[in-house]
């Protein structure tokens, strides 16, 4: 037991370490670069000017706004649409998988529109709902939706059928049989089809900053673009790469937390 823990701890430090190299190297990369200026500082700024603009956009805000604020707009449209989502697509997609009859309702509409891209429907959106936080909210619910969803039928139908033979044989109702088998035994793949749901709600969170709005990191980058002010576009990123990166591993956190018996993930 003590080998198999110091074997983890040792693969984990080696993960680490290959990380912080990688970074390394990329920032190392980019520095040099910019250094021998390959590339016009318009579009390749260097990693002072970068930052400069961030202790600028921190300090005064961008355009009038500051940087919490925008930050405020997107995570309030982000987390408003998950909320919806995961409310709504996990019981959805349980029940889908535990009925066909629910499935042959559901499924098809998931499957219809899930290729689309946000911006082919985004209009339709906002001519029904109008081009405030409404339309935005949905598009985002749209796209984190389907990957939780397909995450919960998948779950269901990989459940070992023998463990609900068991517990029917042993008396236990359809009510235990599904908070205390179908599940624990699906919150695995439900977890994953949350990360992947918020990595795609984040990304079509830049299209429904596209239109009629005033704030947001998304809006920041798109309004930043129009300028060529490449410092602004490449901190807006990295806020959004380092807050995706934090809202992950907060998932992550409660998943070890909730999900327990899985182990290390």
């Amino acid at each position: 037991m003590k080998e198999n823990t110091y074997l983890d701890r040792k693969k984990h430090s080696t993960e680490r370490a290959l990380t912080i190299a990688t970074w390394a190297a990329i920032l190392g990369i980019w520095f040099l670069i910019t250094k021998i200026e390959l590339f016009s500082s318009t579009l390749v700024p260097s990693p002072s000017r970068v930052l400069d603009s961030f202790i600028k956009i921190l300090n005064e805000g961008y355009n009038g706004i500051s940087l919490f604020t925008h930050l405020g707009a997107s995570f309030q449209r982000l987390f408003t649409a998950l909320a919806l989502a995961i409310s709504t697509a996990i019981p959805l997609g349980l029940l889908s998988g535990y009925s066909r009859k629910v499935r042959g309702v559901v499924d098809s509409i998931v499957e219809f529109y899930r290729p689309l891209p946000p911006l082919a429907y985004y209009t339709l959106l906002i001519l029904w709902f109008g081009i405030d936080n409404t339309s935005k909210i949905i598009l985002l619910f749209l796209a984190a939706f389907a990957p939780i969803y397909i995450a919960g039928v998948s779950a269901v139908n990989r459940i070992n059928i023998d463990y609900i033979l068991s517990a029917k044989s042993l008396g236990a109702n359809q009510k235990k049989i599904f908070f205390k088998i179908v599940l624990p035994a699906c919150l695995p793949q439900l977890f994953t089809g949350i990360r992947t749901a918020v990595g795609v709600a984040y990304t079509t969170l830049v299209s429904s900053e596209m239109v009629a709005a005033t704030s947001g990191i998304g809006w920041m980058v798109l309004d930043a673009s129009n300028f060529l002010k490449s410092d602004v576009i490449v901190v807006g990123i990295l806020i959004m790469g380092f807050t995706g990166i934090l809202i992950d591993y907060g998932l992550r956190y409660l998943e070890k937390r909730i999900v327990y018996w899985r182990g290390h993930v």
